[in-house]
């Protein structure tokens, strides 16, 4: 097996890996508070993180250089993980999926808008396809729903969740100062423990633990560990041996994904018009993965993973 084909690999356990975030968090999120469940989150992949990196002897006093860069980024992304909690209240598991398929698109936005990089156009129609099949879905394959622009609340919130999630990506370029990515994240997540202590402190104080229902339990330890400190260690492996653009593919299988988990879960799927939608997040992907050729009217070299 090639380098590239298993860094595909990889990245296909990661979308399956991220979906199931969803689902479960769909069934936790009613019974506790997304500030909770968001800091509880970031300790456990902190100690994980913080644990490989002592092994690899990267806590050196040059990692606490401009502490305050862990803090801002941290607070971005633990803002990301409270409103996709608090939207998984209301939205439906692939409904959210669906939108968290709009972050490549506002990605690419924030990345133009902060580091001014410019997309090419065969990726910029794959977001716009992209965006399109997530849109089908998230206004329920209804046109009276997207002409009269009635999107549920929870998809509301968890889409400005996912634009901190597109503001995160370039912000981590831009503030990276040489550290690897391991040990930038154990940055990034301690600063998201601290920002989420002051949050949620009353939820951390008032809490009655012994009271919570078994799926939050298990909602939480698979998000520590499978849907951060894996994805992480899986997204970074996959980024060494694929071009950044087809990394980024990979999220557009998550509705897919997520479908599979709720059929799994004995939730049932979507109906038959909202798989459209989905089908479109597919073919974005496919636009994506083509294989390219080196040339092309821009003259620039392409790769051909």
């Amino acid at each position: 097996m090639s380098e590239a084909l298993r860094g595909h690999g990889v990245m296909l356990l990661f979308s399956m890996l991220v979906a199931g975030s969803f689902s479960l968090g769909s069934m936790a999120a009613p019974s506790v508070d997304p500030e909770l469940v968001t800091v509880l989150r970031f300790a456990i992949a902190a100690l994980i993180l913080g644990g490989i990196c002592a092994l690899r002897g990267e806590l050196t006093r040059t990692a606490f250089v401009a502490i305050w860069r862990y803090g801002l980024l941290g607070a971005v992304f633990a803002t990301y993980f409270v409103l996709m909690f608090e939207g998984l209240k209301t939205a439906p598991p692939v409904s959210a999926a669906a939108v968290f398929t709009l972050t490549p698109l506002v990605t690419a936005l924030a990345s133009f808008v902060i580091l001014r990089q410019i997309t090419t156009r065969r990726i910029a129609l794959a977001l716009g396809i992209g965006a399109s099949g997530a849109l089908w879905v998230i206004f329920r394959a209804e046109w009276s729903a997207f002409t009269a622009f009635r999107i549920g609340q929870g998809e509301f919130i968890y889409f400005w969740g996912c634009v901190c999630h597109a503001i995160y990506i370039p912000l981590v370029r831009l503030l990276n100062r040489g550290e690897s990515a391991m040990l930038f994240s154990l940055g990034t997540t301690c600063g998201g423990v601290l920002a989420l202590l002051l949050w949620s402190a009353d939820s951390l104080i008032t809490t009655d633990y012994a009271a919570l229902p078994q799926i939050v339990w298990i909602t939480i330890a698979y998000v520590a560990i499978f849907a951060t400190a894996a994805t992480f260690v899986l997204t970074q492996y996959a980024s060494l041996r694929l071009p950044g653009a087809k990394v980024m593919a990979y999220t557009y299988l998550t509705p897919s994904w997520v479908i599979l988990w709720e059929i799994a879960l004995g939730h049932g799927g979507p109906r038959g018009l909202i798989l459209i939608g989905v089908v479109l997040t597919i073919l974005a992907l496919a636009v994506l993965l083509k294989h390219e050729e080196t040339g092309g009217r821009d003259g620039r070299l392409r790769q051909a993973d």
